[in-house]
């Protein structure tokens, strides 16, 4: 059942309509596990929607399995889904940076306060982005290490690539996962593919993941789909690689991210002008590279590559 979480009024008699589409079982006893699905946070991250698609598709054709709630949150900013652009559009804003929000404050904060009323009661939530324009990246979980302890069993069965869990010291602390999980709500975040686009791959595989974890909380009856064991991390382990001059970065690696041998040719900063290479760019361990420029145009400091070093 599709509902209105949130309305707010616009110039010229226009509405920013947050809406969620609701399911439960037709014998619901009150008890039952829920989840929340939540993407479109930032208007330029599109894989969410092509996953909460498929996620409505399955349970609309199979109602039967169904034994628990699933409440799905496909467009949290529809403002800039509707521009392309990450943030709000006329308030230059970062929607993930305003939260738990505030029932009597500016548009952005109370369209959040309500967003996280209406989240709070489920017993796990995915907040599911894509990466910017700029970068590319491989399915994965991101947890803080505050909480890890109480989301690495879900992470470790959402069929990702990779499992990063970052110190807590590196936490915006704004975010709807940091505010959810402050509020008692087990949220895991998930990070794929590059902005303005959708990766049909990792969509599949993180649909496949969900199901999982849905199966594993009683919400759904079905044969466990066939799904990865990530490799883990701490933020101690992960390599950044940046640029140490301006000009144009050719990738050696094409589209592939994964296993990477320690020395292997990453990719090269190029001077168009000189013909010259300004900057090799090489790996500095064994272990698999999860992030990768995309936008060839750089600045010094600039991020290329994320590399994790396997021990």
């Amino acid at each position: 059942m599709v509902s209105e979480v949130v309305s707010v009024k616009m110039p010229v008699k226009e509405k920013i309509n947050i809406s969620k589409n609701h399911f439960e079982p037709d014998n619901a006893t009150g008890r039952e596990a829920r989840i929340s699905l939540v993407t479109g946070i930032h208007g330029d991250e599109l894989d969410g929607q092509f996953v909460m698609y498929e996620v409505v598709r399955r349970i609309n054709e199979h109602p039967e399995r169904l034994t628990g709630i699933v409440d799905v949150y496909p467009c949290i900013n529809p403002l800039g889904m509707d521009m392309g652009t990450r943030g709000i559009p006329m308030f230059d804003l970062d929607m993930n940076r305003v939260f738990p929000g505030d029932n009597n404050g500016a548009m952005a904060e109370y369209v959040a306060a309500e967003l996280v009323n209406d989240i709070i009661g489920s017993d796990l939530c995915i907040d599911i982005h894509s990466s910017n324009v700029y970068i590319k990246e491989a399915l994965q979980v991101r947890l803080n290490e505050d909480c890890a302890d109480k989301l690495l069993p879900y992470a470790r069965i959402m069929n990702a690539d990779f499992v990063w869990v970052y110190s807590s010291i590196t936490v915006r602390e704004a975010t709807l996962a940091y505010s959810l999980n402050k509020l008692g709500v087990p949220t895991l975040v998930t990070e794929m593919g590059v902005g303005l686009r959708i990766n049909y791959a990792y969509c599949r595989q993180l649909i496949d993941g969900i199901f999982n974890i849905m199966i594993e909380l009683g919400i759904w009856q079905d044969e466990r789909p066939q799904v990865k064991e990530p490799i883990m991390s701490t933020e101690g382990q992960v390599d950044f690689l940046h640029a140490e001059a301006a000009g144009i970065f050719i990738s050696a690696l094409g589209d592939r991210l994964g296993n990477i041998k320690s020395g292997e040719h990453i990719g090269d900063i190029i001077s168009p002008i000189e013909g010259k290479v300004l900057q090799r760019i090489e790996s500095p361990a064994d272990g698999i590279i999860f992030t990768l420029r995309e936008n060839p145009v750089v600045y010094k400091g600039t991020l290329l590559a994320r590399v994790y070093a396997v021990k």
